[in-house]
C-alpha cells in the first residue's frame, strides 16, 4: 500500500500536450519522441511502488516487471512521468500492450516473461521530499538525467531515459523519418512548470507521424438510418496475392455520398477478401456494425492513416481521394509494414550531434588556412606544343 508521504498527491493528472499541425521553432523549445505506448505516472515511496494511468486507473498489477525494475532503483522517493512500451522485434507493439489488460493473473505473468515492458521516463515530479511541479523543464531535466545516470544506466533495462534535443530537426526526424513505436514527437517549452491535467498550446504541444496508403476498396457499409454508403471498407494484397481486410474510411463528404453509393451497388457481389474478411467476431462489434456488403476491388483510395497493429489500421483513416491511375493489384500490404526500430532514432540524434560538435571545432591554434588563388587567364603560362614523334 503507497503511503502519503510522497510531497505530490497519487491522484495527480498528467500534463496534456495540444495537438498542432508543425512543430514550434525556437531556443526556448525542447524536444521529446512521441511514444505509442500507455503514459504513465510512477510513484515510488520507500519499498511501495505504483503505476497510474492517464485516465488515474492503477495498472499495478499488469506491468509487474517494471514495478520490481522501478523498485530495485537505489532511490528512497520520486514521482516520474513516462511512457510504458513493449519492444518487439523490429520496433515496439502496441497490441502487446493491450493484451496485458487481461483478468487472469497467470497470463500477465506469462506476459511479463515473455515479453518484458520498459517504462521510457521523461520528466521528473518530485525528487525525494521535494515536488519539483513549480521547478521549470530544463531544470527538471537537468536532475532528471542525473537521477537516471545513478538509478537507471544503460538503455536496455526494465526503466530507460526517453531522449531529448534541442534541435528542431531532430525532432523532425521522429515525426517523419520512419521509426517504429514512434507516434511524433513532443515539443515542450523549457521554462514552463509541470502543470498537472493542463492542455496548453503555449507550454506543450504534439505532432502527430501521418502516413499514406492506397487501398482497394472491397466492400461497404450502409450508414446507420441511411440508405447511402457511411463507410468503405478497405483491403490490401500480401506477396501470395491474396486479399485482406485492414480497416475503413468513414471521412466520406455528404455531396458525394449519393453518387458514390450507386457506383458501389453497381458493383456489389460475392466477397473477394480471400484473406481476412471483414465482419469477424469482436467483443466491440454489434449486428449492424458486422454487417457489410461485398463488392468487386475495382476502386482504388489513397487514405491517410496514423497507427497499424497486427497488419490492420488501428482507428479509422482519412480518405484523400480516389486513385483512377492506380491499378489494385498493386496496393500491396507491405505500405503498411513496420519501419526501423526505435533504436536507429536514438543513434540518428546521437550521429547528428556528433557531427555538428565536428563542425563546430575550433582549428588549432597556430594554422593558418591557406586561400586558394586563381590566377586570371590573360597571366597563366602558355603551354609548351607537344611535339609529335617521328615514327621510325
Amino acid at each position: 500500500m503507497m503511503r502519503r508521504m510522497l510531497p505530490i498527491p497519487l491522484h495527480l493528472e498528467a500534463m496534456e500536450a495540444a495537438p498542432v499541425k508543425e512543430l514550434p521553432a525556437g531556443r526556448s523549445w525542447h524536444y521529446e519522441p512521441k511514444w505509442d505506448g500507455f503514459r504513465c505516472l510512477a510513484f515510488r515511496d520507500r519499498a511501495s511502488v505504483h503505476l497510474q494511468s492517464k485516465s488515474g486507473q492503477s495498472l499495478d498489477r499488469y506491468f509487474p516487471e517494471v514495478l520490481a525494475a522501478l523498485g530495485a532503483a537505489p532511490l528512497t522517493r520520486f514521482v516520474m512521468d513516462g511512457e510504458l512500451v513493449i519492444p518487439v522485434s523490429g520496433g515496439l507493439s502496441f497490441s502487446q500492450l493491450q493484451m496485458r489488460l487481461h483478468p487472469a493473473a497467470s497470463r500477465v505473468q506469462r506476459l511479463s516473461r515473455e515479453t518484458p515492458a520498459r517504462y521510457m521516463v521523461f520528466d521528473l515530479l518530485a525528487d525525494g521530499s521535494q515536488s519539483l511541479l513549480t521547478t521549470p523543464l530544463g531544470e527538471r531535466r537537468t536532475r532528471l538525467e542525473a537521477v537516471a545516470a545513478r538509478a537507471f544506466p544503460g538503455s536496455t533495462g526494465g526503466v530507460v531515459l526517453s531522449p531529448m534535443s534541442l534541435d528542431r530537426t531532430v525532432a523532425q526526424v521522429w515525426v517523419d523519418g520512419g521509426v517504429a513505436g514512434l507516434d511524433g514527437a513532443i515539443a515542450k517549452q523549457r521554462e514552463a512548470p509541470y502543470q498537472a491535467g493542463v492542455r496548453d498550446p503555449s507550454v506543450m504541444v504534439k505532432v502527430k507521424r501521418i502516413r499514406t496508403a492506397d487501398c482497394v476498396v472491397g466492400g461497404f457499409r450502409y450508414g446507420s438510418g441511411s440508405a447511402q454508403v457511411g463507410s468503405l471498407l478497405l483491403g490490401l494484397y500480401d506477396a501470395a496475392g491474396l486479399l485482406h481486410h485492414v480497416g475503413f474510411t468513414a471521412s466520406i463528404a455528404h455531396a458525394d455520398r449519393p453518387a458514390l453509393t450507386r457506383r458501389l451497388d453497381r458493383l456489389r457481389g460475392p466477397s473477394r477478401f480471400t484473406g481476412r474478411a471483414p465482419g469477424g467476431p469482436s467483443r466491440w462489434s454489434t449486428e449492424r456494425s458486422s454487417a457489410w456488403e461485398a463488392v468487386a476491388p475495382t476502386l482504388v483510395v489513397e487514405v491517410a492513416f496514423d497507427h497499424v497493429t497486427d497488419e490492420r489500421f488501428r482507428h479509422g483513416t482519412r480518405l484523400l481521394r480516389f486513385r483512377t491511375d492506380k491499378k489494385p493489384a498493386r496496393c500491396t500490404i507491405d505500405q503498411i509494414a513496420p519501419l526501423a526500430s526505435p533504436v536507429k532514432a536514438m543513434k540518428a540524434m546521437k550521429a547528428m550531434k556528433a557531427m555538428k560538435a565536428m563542425r563546430a571545432m575550433k582549428k588549432p591554434t597556430g594554422v593558418t588556412a591557406v586561400r586558394s588563388t586563381r590566377i586570371p587567364a590573360a597571366k597563366r603560362p602558355r603551354a609548351r606544343p607537344r611535339t609529335a614523334r617521328r615514327r621510325s
